[in-house]
């Protein structure tokens, strides 16, 4: 249709071309289309022509100003997109002039262009009409690449850049916790260009890719089995789709003849939102990012008022109205085909044409549209008081429309319209979800929105449930391997991606306590993992309690202990006149027993937990009350020695080894021992301490020595007290007489060197409580071994053979 100024319209009503075989000796065929007809696309050019019809019958927009519109068919083809980029730039059609027998073109180009449906033909014909100023406002290419205005200096479109689709879907993968992923694409620059963004943008999200395959629609059919092949044999449950309508038919088509297994796909708007799709009942719950919907006013009764005389004036409605009703218009009709008698009625007719409940891209044609007439009114039209004048006369150049439609920001049925520095419009989209209605058939559903414009995280509003593949409820999980428990981190698999890995348990002594976990952290010396390893918890305090078992039973012998030496003590007290206690110095044996008292107490001191001053006290009372011991058992044994010496002729020793002389031998050798303990105290003394080393699992609280070296000098006093006093008694063992005790202290050092000899070994190789334990037994061990020694004989022959208990008995001499 003619007008005062004319726009171009390029649309995608055909898939294929004409293959043209050249031979080089005569004139090629012209270019053409072949194929069924694109429903969808029909509707789009239609609304071209809506558009514009309302246009011209607005007061508003463009008075007194006719527009014309020329509308061609593309083929979806890169070669007949120049063609008619060259054409449109360059006069309509080609005109025979009077006088001239050759072709010419005639002088009047377009001032814009609607279209083109793809990427890759927008891009070829935004090259061809770039460098004359004519301004292309496309519906329906996305491809991110288009927003370069050095390449494409006079390229818009009313639909957002892929690159805000491939982050929207990213974004999408990310919501729904899908990290292995399948992707195929249209082998084109929608395709290859949307593909590229959103894998680049999955990357850096952790999403991996499990294949990516690649495919156009006139590739042999062996390519689109491969990558149907690859789709079902795959162990990604997600599928990305960024591919043309046309293109997906294709692979929709092979993959019915054999279904995958359960595939969630997650479309691009393309092929997403297109209902010529939704007949493929397997994609059943697919999602994806649409345009918003729009409501046209009137487009359906336009697009419904197809008149008899309209359709045969149209080729390319004639094809339509034949292929939908399958009938021939004209008398030419073959065998076996019937002719249309005029009973078709398009509006019973289901077809994408005549479906206007979804209208997404055909509100993309419609604003691309009024986006041009405003950027020509902008140009031609003057306000004069109040009203506007629009000069029709004067030649406006396409330059001029192509500034104004930089500048264009207007509202149109509700929705605004502008466009950016690189000729994009405001990132908006739906969320829509292939739903199965009660009827049975797959319906396009509204599920939510994506506004790239909102904060992150933010920019995704789920509305409304979603189905998802078989029917399901359930958000269907896609990842390479399960997610790994707290109490484990992440091991990569070698050769694959980073999200196919394995799950090993934390090293012990270190947890993670967060799923997916990377690395395992220790936890701190005085905590330890519980036993999923995915939290850390106190360490128990370990030390000799007496309240445990193995604390009660020593504090039992401790207190019998002492028990049996005030028993003793009575026992001699009660006694104390007899000759038997007389006859071994009944002095020391009291002190002795006394000593004894305090070696079977201070071994409580070993129990309990350690505190600065029980450390201090618990090896020094152990120290000086066995050197105090020790002491009376060496005085008892040199006053045993002495006094046999004594009965030699001409000697008179044991006024040197009288009483005074025995309480200062006992008390010189404790005083050296008190000496060594005070050194140790003030240089270096005993501490309490956590023992963190000896079990990895549990603390140890005990007393640190402060200074080995005391610890040991006071253990090495003990012992050379006691080697000595063992030595004495062993010379004395043979003396005569009833009343020589020799024999038994004999025996108590013995046990008593024996206790301590192997005290060390186990002393040092013990963990933990057990040192102390250890400790305490050698103690106890040593204390009762001296008391039953010595005193048990005497207690047993006071008690029970009173009749040897008289100074007779023990002045009898023992036969040599």
């Amino acid at each position: 249709m003619d007008g005062d100024y004319v726009v171009g319209g390029v649309f995608s009503i055909h898939y294929y071309m004409h293959t043209v075989r050249y031979n080089y000796t005569t004139e090629p065929e012209p270019l053409r289309c072949i194929g069924s007809i694109d429903s969808r696309e029909l509707r789009f050019s239609r609304a071209m022509v809506f558009a514009i019809e309302e246009i011209n019958n607005s007061s508003n927009l463009l008075p007194g100003v006719t527009l014309g519109y020329h509308i061609y068919d593309s083929c979806a083809s890169v070669p007949m997109a120049v063609r008619l980029a060259f054409q449109l730039s360059n006069g309509q059609d080609p005109e025979f002039s009077p006088g001239n027998d050759h072709n010419c073109s005639q002088s009047g180009m377009v001032m814009a262009i609607v279209g083109e449906s793809g990427s890759t033909p927008s891009i070829s014909m935004s090259r061809v009409i770039g460098p004359f100023n004519i301004p292309q406002v496309s519906h329906f290419a996305t491809c991110a690449c288009l927003s370069n205005k050095k390449q494409y200096p006079s390229f818009f479109r009313t639909i957002p850049s892929d690159q805000f689709q491939a982050n929207a879907l990213v974004k999408l993968v990310k919501h729904f916790g899908w990290t292995w992923i399948g992707a195929v694409r249209s082998d084109s620059d929608y395709g290859n260009n949307g593909m590229a963004s959103f894998l680049d943008a999955a990357h850096r999200e952790g999403i991996c890719v499990e294949y990516s395959e690649s495919f156009y629609r006139t590739h042999p059919r062996s390519k689109i089995q491969r990558v149907a092949e690859v789709i079902r044999r795959s162990t990604a449950t997600v599928i990305v789709a960024f591919v043309a309508s046309g293109d997906m038919r294709i692979l929709f088509e092979e993959l019915s003849r054999e279904p995958p297994p359960p595939r969630q796909w997650l479309g691009s708007e393309a092929w997403v939102t297109d209902s010529e799709l939704l007949r493929f009942s397997f994609c059943a719950g697919a999602i994806g990012i649409g345009i918003q919907q729009a409501v046209i006013p009137g487009l359906r009764d336009f697009l419904l008022d197809l008149p008899a005389t309209k359709v045969s004036a149209s080729p390319v409605l004639t094809e339509f109205w034949e292929s939908e009703f399958h009938c021939r218009l004209d008398q030419s009709a073959a065998t076996g085909e019937s002719l249309c008698d005029g009973t078709e009625d398009i509006q019973t007719l289901q077809s994408p044409y005549t479906d206007t409940s979804q209208l997404r891209i055909t509100n993309m044609v419609y604003k691309a549209v009024y986006a041009i007439a405003h950027a020509i009114h902008n140009a031609v039209c003057q306000k004069t008081n109040s009203t506007r004048e629009c000069d029709k006369v004067t030649r406006t150049e396409s330059k001029q429309v192509l500034t104004e439609l930089k500048k264009v920001s207007f509202s149109q049925n509700g929705y605004d319209v502008s466009f950016d520095a690189n000729g994009d419009p405001v990132a908006t989209y739906e969320l829509v979800n292939w739903q199965r209605s009660a009827s049975g058939s797959i319906e396009l559903v509204t599920v939510g929105h994506y506004n790239a414009s909102l904060p992150v995280g933010q920019e995704i509003h789920i509305s409304r449930n979603l189905t998802w593949m078989e029917g399901g409820t359930q958000v269907p999980a896609s990842v390479c391997t399960d997610s790994c428990p707290a109490g484990t981190r992440k091991v990569l698999q070698r050769g694959k991606p980073i999200c196919c890995y394995d799950c090993v348990p934390c090293p012990e002594g270190e947890i993670s306590n967060a799923t997916d976990s990377a690395d395992c952290f220790p936890c701190s010396d005085e905590s330890w993992p519980n036993a999923e390893r995915n939290t850390c918890l106190p360490k128990p305090v370990e030390f000799l309690s007496i309240h445990e078992v193995l604390g009660i039973i020593l504090a039992a012998f401790s207190v019998g202990g002492v028990c049996l030496a005030a028993i003793t003590a009575a026992v001699f007290f009660r006694h104390r006149k007899s000759p038997i206690v007389r006859a071994n110095n009944s002095e020391l044996s009291f002190l002795l027993l006394f000593s004894l008292t305090l070696c079977f107490l201070c071994s409580l001191t070993f129990m309990g937990a350690p505190s600065e001053w029980s450390c201090m006290l618990r090896h020094t009372a152990f120290g000086i009350t066995f050197v105090l011991c020790i002491s009376c058992v060496l005085g008892k044994t040199i006053v045993v020695l002495m006094a046999f010496k004594a009965t030699l002729p001409g000697r008179n020793i044991m006024k040197w080894f009288g009483p005074p002389q025995q309480r200062m031998t006992v008390v010189s050798f404790t005083f050296i021992q008190v000496l060594i303990c005070i050194i140790w105290l003030v240089v270096s003394p005993p501490f309490p301490m956590k023992n963190l080393t000896t079990y990895k699992e549990r603390i140890i609280l005990e007393c640190a020595l402060g200074s080995a070296i005391g610890f040991w000098a006071v253990l090495g006093y003990i012992g050379l007290l006691a080697f000595f006093c063992f030595v004495l008694a062993v010379l004395a063992r043979k003396l005569p007489d009833n009343f020589n005790e020799a024999k038994l202290i004999t025996f108590s050092m013995l046990i008593f060197c024996a206790v301590w000899i192997a005290f060390i070994p186990a002393y040092v190789s013990s963990p933990g409580k057990f040192t102390v334990a250890v400790e305490i037994f050698a103690i106890l061990a040593s204390s009762f071994g001296l008391i039953l020694c010595i005193f048990a004989p005497k207690c047993y022959i006071i008690l029970f053979k009173p009749e040897k208990n008289t100074k007779k008995h023990l002045m009898n001499k023992n036969e040599s």
